[in-house]
């Protein structure tokens, strides 16, 4: 059982015991534990950064200096702001190269329609479960 921490003066450290327990594998199998051992002795220790003195503009630059005002003009004047919706001017949603995701996942689903159509004919299967099946097999 772990040591108790006395009130004030005489409080201790408990946490200790943790880390005294992630130094051997309890039930650790033949080899194991020399594996083990020999991990923890090459494993990496975190470094310190010093960071005192670090600021944005130091790592980052001047952030300010790229941002955009709303009230500058466009940079590409002959492209709709509607390009790559599905409605307005300029290409549609297809000039993003997308997969058809619809058609995908009735592919995989396909692949499971036996399993499907099993659980759907159970007794007591839900009429949830049913329609969806329903509407796999109308996607397809």
């Amino acid at each position: 059982m772990a040591e108790v921490s006395g009130p004030g003066q005489f409080s201790k450290r408990t946490d200790k015991a943790v880390s005294q327990a992630n130094r051997s594998l309890p039930d650790a199998g033949y080899g194991e534990q020399a594996q083990y051992q020999a991990a923890q002795q090459g494993m990496q220790q975190p470094q310190e950064v010093n960071v005192q003195g670090m600021n944005f503009n130091d790592l980052f630059g001047d952030a300010a200096s790229r941002v955009v005002p709303f009230s500058q003009g466009t940079t590409q004047p002959d492209v709709p702001v509607t390009s790559g919706a599905a409605s307005g001017a300029g290409p549609g949603v297809e000039a993003l190269n997308l997969a058809d995701q619809r058609s995908e996942d009735l592919q995989r689903l396909n692949d499971w329609m036996p399993v499907l159509q099993f659980m759907a004919n159970q007794p007591g299967a839900s009429w949830a479960m049913r329609n969806y099946l329903r509407q796999v097999k109308a996607g397809q």
